[in-house]
């Protein structure tokens, strides 16, 4: 599969259902170890920055035209109560109906700082997976959801 060319945009096939795993949220990956002593709880999917914020991973799916996707696992921005919220039932058959609502926290290529900072909401729809965003009010992160984007608009864009 890896020598297919795709016949859309001219490059190999494997290079369009990506995933893209951000490490952290963009504010925590800025810092530095020395900073970050004491103050982190949590790490994968669950993560608490004392004085900087309370993060959960989630996942913002977007359509690549001729049914492709690329799968972007970003940090969201949550209130810590829905951070308490969510502990205790991560691993439970109650996960299943977890509902999160907060901000994007990493920049997403190729629209960058543009998304950092949108309000989403997020829904669960497999156990075995963290949450995928599924709305938002702010115009962008919308027509990420909805449309079928260009290749030559994402996939130049990504990390090799």
């Amino acid at each position: 599969m890896g020598d297919q060319q795709c016949p859309t945009c001219g490059r190999p096939l494997n290079a369009h259902n990506r995933h893209v795993r951000f490490q952290r949220p963009d504010v925590v990956l800025g810092m530095s170890e020395e900073e970050l002593e004491g103050r982190v709880w949590g790490h994968e999917p669950l993560l608490s920055v004392r004085g900087v914020g309370c993060y959960v991973r989630t996942l913002l799916p977007v359509a690549l035209a001729g049914g492709h996707t690329v799968t972007f696992g970003v940090w969201l921005s949550v209130a810590p109560e829905d951070l308490r919220q969510a502990w205790p039932i991560w691993h439970e058959p109650e996960y299943a109906d977890l509902r999160l609502e907060g901000q994007i926290a990493n920049a997403l290529p190729p629209w960058g700082q543009q998304l950092v900072g949108a309000r989403v909401g997020t829904e669960v729809r497999e156990p075995i997976h963290v949450p995928y965003v599924c709305r938002s009010e702010d115009p962008l992160v919308s027509r990420i959801l909805v449309e079928h984007w260009p290749h030559d608009d994402i996939l130049p864009a990504l990390p090799a």
